[in-house]
């Protein structure tokens, strides 16, 4: 159960801090503290191997877990039971939080720049990730509550999609989605009074969604404790059952965003608004038929699509 170098280094360079400067313990670090007299050593190292090795073990089945650190996969199961967890992918998940909470984009290229690799290794590692994020997706996605978010979906009034900085790229995709549906979709943007009038104007018949990962935008979770007052549906999108987005939203979604990167991975959270798109279209697929039939013909021949003038010959100006 030994740890590179480098490994060492990048756990250091991981870890999160509150305002006094002390490092703000994960749930799965919580869990360990108060465990950790029910645990023998050899035990106690396991954990500490795995959490000093979390960007590559928050991956890793129970059986390949037990193969890198040598030991069997009873013990794996049962060290994690110890921790309070019911099930081994509960401890993968909270592993996986563990990992995203302890970086910031500073420490994660700075933990990758000590890496052995090349760039065109830190490129396939990078795709390797999002790949497996992908996988992770397709194996836990809750798929009856994606539909379930699809049908108070269509039958709300209103949908306010709350993605903030760099979640806003997928709350964009989110709504732009919906509108093409012919949903009543939105995703402000702007200053934090312009989201609060957003959200206050909200009522029963309306929902809102929210979308943020690790510690979550504090805007974002203020969005959701306003729009609960106010009795208004609250479904999150974010990466852990433990953050503040799963905590308070009605229902959620967990998509992983695990990246070597200075940045969150978006590809599992965009491949599960995807799921939602097509959950909505197929919910009423006459519906959303009769709301892309007008814009067929503009697909095909609309002046929004660049068109060669006549005559051009194919050579730059």
């Amino acid at each position: 159960m030994k740890s590179s170098n480098a490994r060492n280094k990048s756990h250091n360079a991981f870890q999160n801090s509150d305002g006094d400067g002390k490092p703000t313990p994960s749930a799965l670090e919580a869990r360990f503290a108060k465990a950790r007299h029910q645990l023998n050593p050899r035990r106690q190292r396991l954990i500490r191997a795995i959490l000093d090795s979390a960007d590559e073990t928050c991956f890793l089945s129970s059986r390949e877990i037990a193969k890198r650190f040598h030991v069997d996969a009873t013990t794996v199961l049962r060290t994690t039971q110890v921790l309070g967890y019911g099930s081994f992918s509960e401890f993968a998940a909270d592993l996986r939080q563990h990992f995203v909470s302890r970086i910031t984009p500073y420490t994660a290229l700075k933990a990758a720049t000590q890496e052995k690799r090349s760039v065109a290794d830190h490129i396939d590692h990078s795709l390797d990730k999002a790949i497996d994020n992908l996988n992770v997706l397709k194996s836990d996605l809750d798929r009856q509550r994606v539909i379930e978010l699809a049908k108070l979906i269509k039958r709300s009034r209103h949908v306010l999609v709350v993605g903030l900085d760099f979640a806003s790229s997928l709350s964009y995709y989110l709504a732009y989605g919906l509108l093409a549906l012919g949903f009543d979709a939105e995703a402000p943007i702007g200053s934090s009074g312009n989201l609060q009038y957003k959200v206050e104007v909200l009522t029963s018949k309306d929902v809102l969604v929210a979308i943020s990962f690790g510690q979550c935008l504090r805007d974002t979770v203020e969005s959701v404790l306003r729009a609960r007052k106010q009795g208004v549906p609250t479904f999150g999108i974010t990466d852990s059952n433990t953050s503040p987005i799963a905590r308070y939203c009605d229902a959620h979604l967990i998509t992983p965003v695990v990246s070597p990167s200075f940045l969150n991975s978006y590809v599992a959270p965009m491949a599960a608004i995807s799921a939602i798109h097509v959950a909505c279209a197929h919910i009423d697929p006459k519906r959303s038929l009769n709301r892309l039939r007008p814009t067929d013909r503009e697909y095909a021949s609309g002046h929004r699509w660049y068109r060669e003038p006549k005559g051009f010959n194919g050579d730059l100006p």
